[in-house]
């Protein structure tokens, strides 16, 4: 499940993680329910989670660091306010999406895989959305967006970056 920031709601603790490791050791293939929680929770998987959840599964550290870097929705580091996920499967590829994540880069000033210096926007690639019929799909934040072009996906994003300041807790309310 692709997890944005926004969906982030509390800070690291390691005693967070060992009882989130804990209600799903027990389970058949637990590690990526684990980290699917870790990510719905903390935003982002910090590597000091990676001795937590091996301790509790009995595997070791290498195993677990694996398999983190190895899946793309367990970023290791906080993610922007916006996700973006750029389509990069064939079908989106044969209508633009290539152009479109390099016009993306380039407008949004991101690499693919990196956070926006503010903070706002992280920019990723993936490889289908299921929405081929409508390609070049994105997907911002959990919302799949077809047919799309540069000045559209300007648009949206800029729409969704102020949804997320405006939603942002002020340091009055989160006081």
């Amino acid at each position: 499940m692709p997890t944005g920031v926004r969906q982030q709601s509390e800070t690291w603790s390691e005693d967070r993680v060992l009882a989130i490791a804990t209600a799903h050791k027990d389970e058949r293939g637990p590690l990526l329910p684990i980290l699917h929680e870790i990510v719905a929770t903390f935003g982002y998987v910090d590597a000091r989670c990676v001795p937590v959840v091996a301790e509790v599964l009995n595997l070791s550290r290498a195993e677990v660091h694996g398999v983190i870097t190895f899946y793309r929705d367990f970023r290791t580091t906080p993610g922007g306010a916006v996700d973006l996920r750029i389509c990069r499967a064939e079908a989106c590829q044969s209508v633009g999406a290539n152009e479109l994540l390099a016009d993306a880069k380039r407008r949004f000033g991101v690499a693919t895989g990196e956070t926006t210096a503010d903070g706002r926007l992280t920019l990723d690639e993936v490889f289908c959305l299921g929405d081929c019929a409508l390609g070049p799909a994105v997907m911002i934040d959990r919302e799949v967006h077809g047919r799309m072009d540069g000045e559209r996906l300007a648009t949206l994003v800029a729409q969704a970056v102020a949804q997320a300041v405006a939603d942002a807790p002020t340091e009055t309310t989160a006081r």
